[in-house]
């Protein structure tokens, strides 16, 4: 096949090449693939796959390399977790067109993989975009879910103004989209809580995306939240919410003491979602919007603790 550009797998789509992902730190788990919405979506499959599923979704710009350090303690409760690459990221291929993106393709595309893999009583952790796509797929297929840890995340409809962290992260995407590029590695580095990224961290971030071609997903999806009630996923959020505030299975928050984007935002979820109700909520410590990052390890006790209190009838 004649391709226009080096990784085209058919025109407008691109697919990194293997290479890019030898030898990360910290990352040697084998990649799974499904075909999800003609495209080939990757993921993560640790553990016992008679265990609980622990569904670990990963938001913008990062990929499932976020949560290494958090599987295998999951794995080692005796947990069976899945990671998938949202479509745009990591392994999974990645539509060359930022207009190819939507929010409902995520959450279909999501959706697609835990219907084919046949996941069931699931505990979904979400963070960052994980949670605005975990959440509408919960909210969309309940009987799937057996619980939902929220760290660091969301879902606005477009009725109440959004952080100004969130503003200023939103007003630097227009810049990015404009340039056709985005320092992915820099920017995960920025929203830690103090600390720097290792050079080998940096690049393993870096790695799912050879040049700004590939990086449509990432310029994509800040623009892609409801800001406003005329935003195309707004109603669908909204109709999620409806779900969400009946609830009654087990949820909890998990969010950190330092990223201006999310803050506040546990205190929504614990006042309007029932299952919610006399859950061990927990702050994390000394961390930025991506904790797994910095956290891992605490955040793994946080899911083992959670499953552990709030075992299944």
């Amino acid at each position: 096949m004649t391709t226009s550009k080096e990784g085209e797998i058919r025109p407008g789509v691109l697919r990194t090449s293997d290479h890019c992902f030898d030898n990360l730190p910290e990352f040697n788990f084998p990649p799974h693939y499904a075909e999800i919405q003609q495209f080939r979506m990757h993921y993560l499959d640790e553990g016992n796959p008679d265990g609980e599923t622990v569904l670990m979704l990963h938001g913008e710009p990062t990929w499932c390399f976020l949560y290494r350090k958090m599987i295998g303690p999951v794995v080692a409760e005796g947990h069976r977790v899945v990671a998938p690459d949202l479509i745009g990221f990591g392994r999974s291929d990645k539509p060359a067109s930022i207009d190819t993106h939507s929010y409902a393709l995520h959450v279909e595309a999501v959706t697609e993989l835990l219907q084919q893999l046949d996941l069931q009583n699931i505990t979904l952790v979400g963070q960052d975009w994980g949670s605005l796509i975990g959440l509408r797929v919960a909210a969309e297929n309940p009987d799937r879910f057996a619980r939902i840890l929220i760290a660091n995340g969301g879902l606005p409809n477009g009725d109440s103004p959004l952080s100004d962290g969130f503003q200023a992260w939103r007003n630097s995407v227009i810049r990015m989209q404009q340039k056709g590029d985005m320092d992915i590695g820099r920017i995960v580095g920025n929203t830690l809580g103090g600390r720097e990224l290792s050079a080998d961290v940096k690049a393993a971030y870096d790695a799912p995306f050879p040049d700004g071609s590939y990086k449509a997903g990432p310029l994509a999806m800040p623009l892609l939240v409801p800001v406003s009630p005329d935003n195309p996923a707004a109603q669908a959020n909204k109709a999620a919410w409806r779900v969400l505030r009946q609830w009654q299975k087990p949820f909890i928050t998990a969010f950190s003491d330092g990223d201006p984007i999310t803050r506040g935002g546990d205190r929504i979820f614990q006042r309007l979602v029932p299952g919610a109700q006399g859950q061990q909520h927990t702050t994390i410590a000394d961390a930025g919007h991506f904790l797994q990052e910095e956290k891992g390890a605490e955040l793994a006790a946080v899911v083992n603790a959670f499953i552990r209190n709030n075992p299944r009838s």
